[in-house]
């Protein structure tokens, strides 16, 4: 099987998804005639900077021999800044411009920053860089000066689960609601790394289906079981049970990040549909049919309150930054049960 990533990898403006703000103002410059010699792409993993900086290129008319990919991880010395710079005089072979895209330019080291920069001051009018980083704080704000700068955001879980499920379609493959969305909470706001994910549940199933719990026994990510028994337990306010549930993720190995942004996903939507009929239709497009089964059943007991809601939304802040992972959900269960 292809790699997803590359196989579905956008080529014109009207593929990439996520970053319309980035698009048209790109798409305004190359309208007008007012391309920079240097831009700045940042922002983390996976949001599409190298795809964009090739789109680019090949909107400025330049053939692939003419593009130069060069990654900054490999060759960040000042000996190789110098051979760029002896490069960068020679005209293109068949194109208006020659297009560099250096990644992860910020590692390059000091001496090839002061190198660098003496190109980015008076560059080739043949000449076009495009610089993509993952940390912005890293390059020097001289270069960061001379450059068009432009940050790419994360795709939220709703933009990454369409295209999950628009690929899939693509690949015959019938994806449910809830198997898509635990793939795009666990791809974090990539692409590349949602379906990195997506082709090894694919890869591993035993035919053109797949469900959460499919997704849930390839990735180890937690069951759904696990997270409707601690919430069950929660609203019920039985106090062991739930801590049991939480021990059981812990020793597991589960991310206790990934837990307690589950948990709080569905107590949210049980809220909603507490209080808003309307909710009804987008929540069963998030969720498999077991898990809404679940969520109604809630529902119907009209025991969870928004303070109960607000304990854990506390707790999964606190998460991320706890010494003992699991402690701030704990206390969240001692202070509901108490």
């Amino acid at each position: 099987m292809a790699v997803l990533y590359r196989t579905y990898r956008p080529t014109k403006w009207s593929e990439v998804v996520g970053q319309d703000h980035i698009v048209n103002a790109l798409k305004d410059a190359l309208a007008n005639q007012r391309t920079a010699h240097a831009y700045l792409f940042s922002g983390s993993r996976g949001t599409g900077k190298t795809t964009t900086a090739r789109i680019l290129a090949h909107e400025l008319k330049t053939n692939d021999e003419d593009i130069y990919e060069i990654d900054a991880a490999s060759n960040r010395g000042i000996d190789n800044i110098r051979e760029l710079r002896e490069h960068v005089s020679v005209l293109p072979f068949s194109s208006p411009f020659k297009v560099y895209i250096i990644d992860e330019v910020h590692m390059l080291s000091k001496e090839a920053w002061n190198a660098l920069l003496k190109t980015l001051e008076e560059p080739p009018k043949h000449v076009v860089f495009v610089l993509a980083t993952t940390e912005l704080d890293k390059v020097p704000d001289t270069i960061i000066s001379r450059c068009q700068t432009f940050t790419f955001r994360k795709p939220g879980r709703e933009v990454l689960r369409k295209e999950l499920q628009r690929i899939a379609t693509k690949e015959g493959i019938t994806i449910d609601a809830g198997a898509a969305d635990l793939l795009a909470l666990l791809g974090d706001g990539s692409f590349r790394d949602a379906l990195g994910m997506l082709e090894k549940v694919i890869a591993a199933s035993s035919d053109k289906k797949i469900s959460r719990v499919e997704v849930e026994n390839i990735t180890g990510a937690p069951r759904a079981g696990l997270v409707n028994s601690f919430i069950e337990a929660l609203i019920g306010k039985n106090s062991d049970s739930a801590l049991k549930s939480v021990s059981e993720a812990e020793k597991s190995g589960i991310a206790m990040t990934i837990f307690v942004t589950l948990i709080l996903e569905k107590m949210r939507f049980i809220l909603l549909l507490q209080h808003s009929a309307s909710s009804k239709a987008s929540i069963q497009e998030r969720v498999s049919p077991d898990d809404f089964e679940f969520i109604s059943a809630q529902v119907g007991k009209k025991t969870l309150t928004p303070v109960m809601l607000s304990i854990v939304l506390a707790a999964a802040e606190s998460t991320a930054r706890a010494r003992i992972e699991q402690l701030p959900l704990e206390l969240a269960v001692v202070e509901i049960c108490a």
